[in-house]
């Protein structure tokens, strides 16, 4: 026999920003279930590098990052778990005199956004990164990035959202959803079905999916972050870094291990099953020992992907829903959401509670791909590190 809940609000989807939807809603006074295919901070909240960064991002989003790296500092006792947030700073690296005349005019473009970068010359760079190796010519530094480590911070706010009472219902694959006259009626198989006033869509990879059920276009492809990380090492990359162009990023825990990315693993979306792959994992350890060549006699202990969903400007779709009231899309962070995912709960219940937001989010309207026409040319600005 099918259970049935009611409540003000369903929540598709429980990484970080559904959960943290989730807590700001209840904090409200409203009644909400989340649901979760699998279990809540698993999915694309859990399986990222952990880089806490504004630097590198597109400038549409860059109001957001100001928002959620402004909440960053209070998680750990928001959420009364240490999400071992480490404010090392993020240096992104240029490799040759364009990729340095690039991160120039992004420093000037970011510097509207509130966002200060400092740029270093390569002596500089040589001077508080010596262990580097012979391809870098200079970087920009934000000193209030960092990292933090994404395995904690999901499940987190869901133990909060459900300590102020919201309905987590994970293993709990929403299989249909549809208007009706109260609002939205949400189907888990023939297990559950949920009746809303309001319906979220934080799912991630398969936001697109749910947004179609309500006749609207969001393309999004899965992608799959190839991530590999070694045995613990001597404490000596003391900040997060990445490189103009995204492909190499690495990062050294408290701990000791250093966590690196490496191309693009395998999945499937509909099955919601993922795995490393070997090519991608050697060619990852390659770009990363000529940037690190300190790396060369290091362990790796653990390979592992998972599924993210990326659309085809590379920036999320967030904000009402086109075509059904009281339906709220926030999905597609294609492979950069892991930092946006506390101020993305804020947006999404301002939504809800008031019908608007402070924060800029008309660049992520979910129209723009109404007509095929989403420009792909703003993810030139964008750089994804998982």
């Amino acid at each position: 026999m099918s259970e049935r809940l009611a409540v003000d609000v369903c929540v598709i989807g429980g990484g970080i920003a559904g959960c943290a939807a989730a807590v700001r809603l209840r904090q409200a006074g409203m009644t909400v279930a989340v649901l979760d295919r699998g279990l809540c901070g698993a999915g694309a909240s859990g399986v990222n590098f952990g880089g806490v960064r504004q630097q590198g991002r597109n400038l549409h989003e860059l109001p957001l990052a100001r928002r959620a790296r402004a909440l960053w500092d209070g998680l750990s006792a928001l959420l009364d778990q240490d999400v071992e947030l480490d404010v090392s700073g993020h240096i992104k690296l240029a490799r040759s005199e364009a990729d340095m005349a690039e991160l120039e005019r992004y420093a000037r473009d970011a510097r509207d956004y509130g966002l200060e970068l400092q740029m270093l010359g390569s002596n500089r760079v040589r001077s508080e990164i010596p262990w580097l190796g012979d391809t870098v010519v200079g970087a920009s530094l934000s000193p209030q990035d960092g990292q933090a480590n994404p395995r904690v911070v999901g499940p987190a706010f869901a133990r909060l959202a459900r300590r102020l009472g919201a309905e987590i219902r994970e293993n709990s694959r929403v299989t249909a959803a549809r208007r009706t006259e109260r609002g939205f009626a949400v189907e888990a198989g023939d297990a559950l079905t949920v009746e809303s006033a309001w319906l979220v869509n934080t799912a991630g990879a398969f936001g697109g999916a749910v947004a179609s059920w309500f006749g609207e276009t969001a393309p999004v492809e899965p992608l799959m972050p190839n991530m590999l990380v070694t045995e613990p090492l001597p404490y000596f990359v003391s900040r997060s870094i990445g490189v103009c162009g995204g492909d190499v990023y690495l990062r050294q825990t408290g701990r000791g291990n250093v966590i690196f990315g490496g191309g693009r693993g395998w999945g499937d979306a509909d099955l919601a099953v993922s795995r490393p792959l070997t090519d991608q994992s050697l060619a990852g350890m390659n770009r990363t020992l000529d940037l690190v060549p300190a790396l060369g006699n290091a362990q790796v202990i653990r390979t592992w992907t998972g599924i993210d969903g990326q659309t085809p400007d590379r920036i999320p779709v967030i904000g009402h829903s086109a075509t059904a009231p009281q339906l709220v899309h926030a999905f597609g962070f294609s492979g950069h959401g892991f930092q946006l995912g506390p101020a993305v709960g804020e947006v999404i219940a301002e939504l809800v509670l008031d019908g608007r937001t402070p924060t800029p989010i008309a660049p992520f309207a979910i129209e723009r791909f109404a007509h095929g026409s989403a420009a792909a040319n703003v993810a030139g600005d964008t750089h994804t590190e998982h």
